[in-house]
């Protein structure tokens, strides 16, 4: 996985395949994805990149469900 910092939407779903997520799928306002009981919130498409605080943000309120 490269160093986080901004990425590309599909760049982040991309790592999380590899990482053995599945999905994403649709949520109420957000896509997620799932691997075992882990939920990770995927960023709405955005125009530009995906920053870094936000990554960090999603990552770490990423739980079971």
């Amino acid at each position: 996985m490269p160093p986080l910092g901004p990425t590309k939407r599909s760049d982040l779903i991309y790592y999380l395949r590899k990482l053995g997520f599945d999905g994403p799928y649709a949520g109420g306002k957000h896509e997620f994805m799932i691997k075992d009981a882990i939920t990770v919130t995927i960023p709405n498409p955005h125009r530009s990149e995906i920053g870094r605080d936000l990554l960090i943000r999603d990552l770490a309120s990423s739980g079971s469900r």
